[in-house]
């Protein structure tokens, strides 16, 4: 009589699961690496979010510190562009052409009310033919509260704003007071003028009589 052996292959058993079914076992460590996974990016996500709200309270905290830094000047800086201005305007006073034009470097940019004026040489002719068609007086440049700002880190850079005013006299005309706006960029150790935009404010229309 012969007899056949077999190799016992053990077949995956089943477990049983609360809702009653089965499952077999060797699906067990592919659900434990899929709540893993899970878990993994749900932690992911709350570090994100911590570290949104980190940045935003790190700028909640700056803006302030930024904004009180720019509404005041510091008054040395503010001292200088008050000395270097004081010869742009005795210059505009006294109708000097060639001291007008020194306090702008050499490729400096005047925007007028008329249109931009490039280079020492041609401002200073633009400001002699002025001279010659009105006489300017009691000119006045006033300077924002916040200015001046310096740009880069070596100070030798700056921006400032602020407001004019003066009087004028034709051949024709006048004495009349005009008044205006500039912005202007100045640079080098003499912070001479390296772009002056400024316009004319339009004179308010007369009351109208009943």
């Amino acid at each position: 009589m012969r007899y056949r052996l077999e190799t016992f292959r053990p077949k995956a058993f089943l477990l049983p699961l609360r809702q009653g079914c089965y499952s077999r076992r060797e699906k067990i460590p592919q659900q434990v690496v899929g709540r893993q996974t899970i878990l993994n990016s749900r932690e992911e996500t709350l570090k994100i979010r911590l570290s949104i709200a980190l940045v935003g309270l790190a700028i909640s905290f700056a803006l302030p510190a930024f904004a009180q830094q720019t509404k005041t000047a510091d008054p040395q800086l503010r001292q200088r562009l008050v000395d270097v201005i004081k010869k742009h305007g005795d210059a505009m006073n006294n109708n000097d052409a060639v001291a007008a034009a020194a306090c702008f470097t050499e490729d400096a940019v005047y925007v007028t009310d008329s249109g931009p004026i490039n280079g020492r040489e041609a401002i200073e002719k633009w400001y002699a033919d002025l001279f010659h068609k009105v006489h300017f007086s009691d000119h006045i440049i006033t300077i924002d509260q916040d200015s001046p700002h310096i740009i880069g880190t070596d100070g030798k850079e700056m921006w400032a704003t602020g407001g004019w005013s003066t009087s004028i006299k034709g051949e024709n005309f006048g004495p009349t007071q005009i008044k205006g706006y500039w912005s202007v960029i100045r640079e080098g150790d003499d912070w001479k003028i390296r772009m002056l935009t400024s316009n004319i404010a339009p004179t308010p229309a007369p009351a109208e009589t009943k």
